[in-house]
């Protein structure tokens, strides 16, 4: 009877460990977070939960504050996102995006409300040449690309001519491409969207309505959140092991539209979260580990850029830093950014999922600047980024939700990045 309730107490406590850090994804995917982006203040939401849940695990702050605040221009959409086609009202995510960088529909006050464009089909030909011949555009007028059904080198040049022309006119990109949409630091004058050609090719009538609202940010604030666990013997003379998770994501595109971020990157964070709480109950002994959930990584890895340019700690006392993103799914395995320049971390991964059998795959990959790991290693600090690869295929769309993931191999992963921590 005692082993049995024994047995009981370990399964709960594991089981509530987990939920920890899958109910965090959940609340940071909810729209009352708004995406974790600049409308609604989404990112600073996000950052006051996680520093909460910083200090309810038991997490120090290193000084006096879990935040290290810095700033950075964003371009936000926090009012009207309407486009219509034919007298339809078009779906947000679906059918149409707005370039992130994209201006109002207007600027006059004349047309508060919104704006009736013709619509004139760019030959592509021409476009190819020079955008020259498009200039002036006249003042009623968006010009029309479609992107698809041309080759690779030739459609790098259309899209540079796309920005151009977004320069002086307003522009529509026809496509036939998965959406996906981002997060940008300047702002144009003009309304730059994107269209699937499923709906522009049904197009009878030749005009398209926009109201499109837009505000620049020249100044926003973030915070990047810090906690850590002191190590058992000497904390102050021991040296550092890094986790890191960004929980940035896109936000809104107007009031009705948000990007959850599920996989990218509350997954990550919610992964973090669970580390944190295992290691704020058994500590290192001869390390601190210290735990970042970072701003702005969807904008350009400007909250870890800015901790190598301004660190809490020296970089050379960091022995290690593990990055986490995207870990959602695992079906297929999980990719290591950066293990061809630290093989014999990389080496000690595989040999503990050889005994663990914790996940089908460890591939290998070489450096990348694909997350925050990035800033890190070119600083000089030890860095594997991880992420999970599997079926779900969501990324930086509207289906990026907390329901689409399978947490397939989460626990499985917590207990391999454990024990990889604990090898140090």
């Amino acid at each position: 009877m005692r082993n049995l309730l024994l047995c009981f107490l370990v399964y709960f406590c594991s089981y509530a460990q987990n939920e920890t850090g899958k109910t965090t994804v959940a609340t940071l995917c909810s729209p009352e977070l708004h995406g974790r982006g600049y409308v609604n203040q989404g990112d600073s939401l996000a950052s006051d939960f996680l520093a909460k849940k910083f200090k309810t695990l038991g997490l120090k702050p290193i000084g006096k504050s879990y935040f290290q605040p810095f700033s950075f221009p964003v371009q936000t959409f926090p009012g009207s996102c309407t486009v219509q086609m034919d007298g339809e009202t078009l779906i947000p995510g679906v059918h149409y995006l707005l370039s992130p960088n994209s201006g109002p529909s207007c600027e006059t006050s004349d047309c508060q409300l919104g704006k009736t464009y013709r619509i004139i089909t760019c030959n592509i030909e021409k476009l190819y040449k020079s955008t020259s011949s498009f200039y002036p555009c006249p003042a009623n007028v968006i010009l029309a690309v479609r992107t698809f059904g041309i080759g690779s080198d030739s459609l790098k040049v259309i899209k540079s001519r796309l920005q151009e022309l977004s320069k002086f006119a307003p522009v529509m990109q026809v496509t036939n491409e998965k959406f996906t949409w981002s997060v940008s630091q300047s702002a144009n004058n003009y309304p730059f969207i994107s269209v699937q050609d499923s709906i522009f090719g049904k197009l009878v009538e030749s005009t398209v309505f926009l109201h499109i609202e837009t505000k620049f940010q020249a100044q926003h604030r973030a915070n990047n959140v810090i906690g850590y666990v002191p190590a058992l013997r000497q904390a102050k003379k021991k040296p550092y092991l890094f986790i890191t998770a960004h929980y940035d994501h896109l936000g809104r595109m107007g009031q009705h539209t948000y990007f959850p971020g599920g996989n990218d990157n509350a997954s990550g964070v919610g992964m973090l979260v669970s580390l944190a709480e295992e290691l704020v109950k058994n500590p290192l002994a001869d390390y601190n580990v210290v735990f970042v959930a970072f701003a702005g990584e969807e904008v350009g890895l400007l909250g870890s850029s800015y901790m190598v340019q301004h660190p809490i700690v020296p970089l050379s006392k960091i022995q290690f830093l593990l990055n986490l993103d995207i870990m959602g799914s695992g079906e297929e395995g999980i990719t290591v950014v950066n293990s061809p320049l630290f093989k014999p971390a990389f080496d000690r991964l595989l040999a503990l999922n050889a005994t663990g059998n914790y996940v089908s795959l460890i591939k290998p990959r070489g450096p990348a600047a694909n997350s925050d790991h990035y800033p890190f290693t070119e600083a000089g600090v030890p860095a594997f980024f991880i992420y999970t690869m599997g079926p779900n295929k969501n990324y930086h769309d509207i289906f990026d939700t907390y329901e689409a993931l399978s947490f397939q191999k989460f626990d499985d992963l917590e207990r391999l990045f454990l024990a990889f921590i604990r090898g140090f």
